[in-house]
């Protein structure tokens, strides 16, 4: 019977991140997301899950007959995969399609960078609830 190796969680600079195999294997970097990426996951809360769905045939004529703005898609598809994630996560917590997630992953980011950013959206939406209560 194969057994997994041991990994020791290690503290950096306010996070966790897990270290690699004791037999020889060095930490891996936290998680982390530039500025740029932290203002589109802020931007996302205010958008709605509409905003990532493909309009129809129906809603595109409405749309056109009656003026209404389509949400802008972003150029960056990097960045439009992040976006989609981020809207995800603060509609539907940890409840995420896993197309999607694989999206994400395809982008180039990790599950630390996705486990960041549920983790700080789960630190926001508590914060709003404390307002709120008070």
């Amino acid at each position: 019977m194969a057994s997994h190796p041991l990994a020791i969680p290690v503290r950096h600079s306010g996070t966790f991140a897990s270290q690699s195999p004791i037999v020889g294997g060095a930490p891996t970097p936290p998680a982390r997301l530039s500025a740029l990426e932290w203002s589109i996951v802020a931007m996302a809360e205010k958008d709605g899950l509409s905003s990532i769905r493909e309009p129809g045939r129906y809603a595109r004529a409405l749309r056109s007959f009656f003026g209404f703005k389509q949400p802008n898609r972003l150029a960056n598809e990097r960045l439009e995969t992040l976006r989609r994630i981020a809207i995800l996560a603060w509609h539907h917590g940890w409840n995420v399609p896993s197309s999607e997630l694989a999206s994400f992953f395809a982008a180039g980011f990790t599950s630390d960078q996705f486990e960041l950013i549920q983790n700080s959206l789960g630190q926001a939406r508590a914060a709003s609830r404390r307002r709120r209560t008070r």
